[in-house]
Order: structure tokens, then C-alpha cells, then sequence
């Protein structure tokens, strides 16, 4: 068997680890109060360093990050379109002003709604070829993005990095509301 010479470019390289620690990181003294706080601030500092990276990336086609899901969400649904809600319940980041973000991408001509024949309340959003031009205009870009914000980790860490993040997340897809009752987002009772 023989070895790849080490700028061989047809195979990814794990980049070598440089771990921070948090603390040091957000500058703090003294210790966490409990692993369990570490893991949660943890969480949203990587979300937050990830996001300012990915936020700079579509930026160059100027828009936002959350404008950036809308219009890859309505790629992904076709020519059917999709609800205004149904577009913000697969939102990665929650978007209370999901009308006022479908105004903005309305008017620069990415995306247009129309009343449904069948239910007239119901709106649905369609993707246009302006802003199918923007996405892919930012595909190589963010491909390229999210390979860095996992480079260091090899196939076997980033699958068990989903999945224990998948666990993070179930732990919190059943809330309880004020009177004890399980809920879910967009107020949906649990299955």
C-alpha cells in the first residue's frame, strides 16, 4: 500500500486540533457551577462563532443568514411552494417576523406569495429564479463554510456530534407550558 503525498487535494485532510477552552475563551474566572451550565454556554458560544461565519459568507450576496434558510427551504419545496408557516416551522433559527422577512425577500424579487385557490387565508411562497441565483450563487461558498466548522473532527466524530446535538435538542422538543401540559413549537400537542 502505498501513502498520498500530503497536498494530494482529492482527499479532505483532518485538520489538526486546536481546542479552546471556554473559559478562556469568554474571558471567564471562575468556574462553571455545574458541567451542565458548560455544556449549555458551550452550545450557544459554537452557534454563535458558526453563525458570524456563515452570516459573512451570504453577505457577499446581500442577505441575511435567515433570509439565506428562507430561500434554501423554498428551493428544497419546488414548484409547490409552501405555506408561510410551514416555512417558518423548518426554520433552523426561530423567526417570530417570519411576514416582515417574506416582505424583505418579496421586494428584492427572490420570492413571491400568492393566496391559495383553495383556502384563501392560506398564503404560499414560491421561490423565483432571482432567488435561485442568489443560492447558488452561495452554494460553493457555504459548502466550503460548513467543511471548515467541521474540518477538525473525522466522519466518525462529526456523526457522533449530531447525534448527541439530536439528543440536546429532543430533550427540549417536549416543553411544559404554565399548566403542566406538554407542547411543541408553534404550539402543536406532541404525537
Amino acid at each position: 500500500m502505498f501513502a498520498l503525498p500530503p497536498d494530494d487535494h482529492r482527499f479532505p485532510q483532518v485538520m489538526p486540533r486546536q481546542s479552546s477552552t471556554l473559559r478562556d475563551e469568554i474571558k471567564q474566572t471562575r468556574p462553571f457551577r455545574s458541567t451542565a451550565e458548560e455544556v449549555v454556554v458551550s452550545i450557544l458560544r459554537t452557534a454563535a462563532v458558526v453563525q458570524r461565519h456563515l452570516a459573512q459568507v451570504v453577505e457577499a450576496q446581500g442577505i441575511t443568514i435567515q433570509q439565506y434558510n428562507v430561500l434554501r427551504i423554498l428551493r428544497g419545496a419546488g414548484d409547490a411552494g409552501l405555506p408561510t408557516l410551514a416555512i417558518r416551522d423548518r426554520m433552523v433559527e426561530e423567526a417570530a417576523g417570519i411576514t416582515r422577512l417574506l416582505d424583505k425577500l418579496e421586494s428584492a424579487g427572490h420570492v413571491v406569495r400568492e393566496r391559495s385557490t383553495p383556502d384563501r387565508r392560506q398564503v404560499l411562497c414560491h421561490i423565483t429564479p432571482s432567488g435561485v441565483s442568489v443560492i447558488a450563487a452561495l452554494d460553493q461558498r457555504m459548502d466550503a463554510a460548513n467543511q471548515r466548522s467541521s474540518s477538525m473532527l473525522d466522519d466518525a466524530e462529526r456523526h457522533q456530534l449530531v447525534e448527541l446535538l439530536g439528543a440536546v435538542r429532543a430533550a427540549h422538543a417536549e416543553r411544559t407550558d404554565d399548566r403542566g401540559q406538554g407542547s411543541r413549537r408553534g404550539g402543536q400537542p406532541p404525537r
